[in-house]
């Protein structure tokens, strides 16, 4: 199985904003000046915009979905917590944790995509929102897809019921364990302190505080042949652990981050991950202050064969 995609599929926001009902257990969030809501969600879609075009200019395949303006979805812009595209022709959707953001969820999208790619099984988790139960698609979920490992941090929004009935679903061995930030709260999504590539991961250690947990993940992606890059809190709050690699046309592997998270890096990480990979740093600042995202939240990776 591949871990990296030329395909990716992006949401461009039709109202991108600081959303009320995450920020209360997204400690990434910022709320200061969240009241300009016009200018806030029109500098949102010029760096969506530039992000696209960027991508596109290295030959990543962007798939543009344009968000519906009503009804108004602030985080539609972060599609991959949502659903997930498998090279199995599996399309998975998730429970959400937030309400306002389950109307994210867009059937025309999956049919859409279906006249391109193989959509050969269809699966949903989101009928455990009635029981309050959520796994947040690839934010809850770091896949190595080579390995078949899911390794995830337990939150309000990663149960660990529905990462095991994922896991069994699709086969994957799972690497369940706790990750707090340096206040002692539970970080609530396993993409901002660990990001996975072909042979390498970017993960703040520090954060998975149980010395057994802590000793399982390196075991584990040393032993899958991952180099790990360990950053640091301060780090992964600028964002260092939302990485995603996806390929050019040709197959070569970019490793895409926002510039905020590559001013973090220090220049041995930097080395480290230059030898292995081409490194793309993108500027979205507004995306980041107000979303509580960054690039890897953009991305949705698209696995799916292609239609002949």
């Amino acid at each position: 199985m591949a871990q990296i995609t030329n395909h990716i599929m992006m949401i461009r926001p039709a109202n991108f904003g600081f959303n009320e009902e995450t920020a209360d257990n997204n400690a990434f969030q910022n709320s200061e000046g969240k009241d300009l809501a016009n200018d806030i969600s029109q500098k949102a879609q010029a760096e969506f915009d530039n992000m696209v075009s960027i991508l596109r200019s290295e030959g990543v395949n962007v798939i543009v979905v344009e968000d519906t303006v009503s009804p108004v979805k602030p985080d539609a812009i972060f599609p991959n917590n949502w659903i997930s595209f498998h090279q199995d022709g599996s399309v998975i959707t998730y429970p959400m944790y937030a309400k306002n953001r389950r109307i994210e969820r867009r059937e025309d999208i999956v049919h859409t995509l279906g006249k391109e790619y193989e959509v050969s099984k269809r699966y949903d988790f989101h009928h455990y929102e009635g029981d309050e139960l959520y796994l947040e698609g690839t934010g809850s979920m770091i896949f190595d897809r080579d390995n078949k490992i899911v390794y995830a941090c337990i939150s309000e929004r990663t149960d660990p019921t529905l990462l095991e009935k994922f896991s069994v679903l699709m086969d994957m061995k799972k690497i369940a364990f706790s990750s707090v930030d340096r206040k002692g709260f539970p970080i609530y999504h396993t993409n901002v302190m660990m990001a996975l590539g072909k042979d390498f991961a970017v993960i703040c250690l520090d954060s998975i505080t149980d010395s057994d947990e802590r000793e399982l993940v390196i075991n584990t992606l040393k032993t899958s042949g991952k180099e790990i890059v360990a950053i640091s809190y301060e780090q992964m709050e600028q964002f260092a652990g939302n990485m995603l690699q996806v390929s050019d046309e040709a197959g070569n592997p970019i490793l895409v981050m926002s510039q905020t998270a590559y001013d973090s890096l220090n220049q041995d990480q930097i080395a480290v991950l230059e030898s292995k990979t081409q490194i793309l740093p993108i500027g979205i600042d507004t995306i980041e202050y107000y979303g509580g995202g960054s690039v890897r939240c953009m991305m949705a990776e698209v696995f799916l064969p292609k239609k002949k």
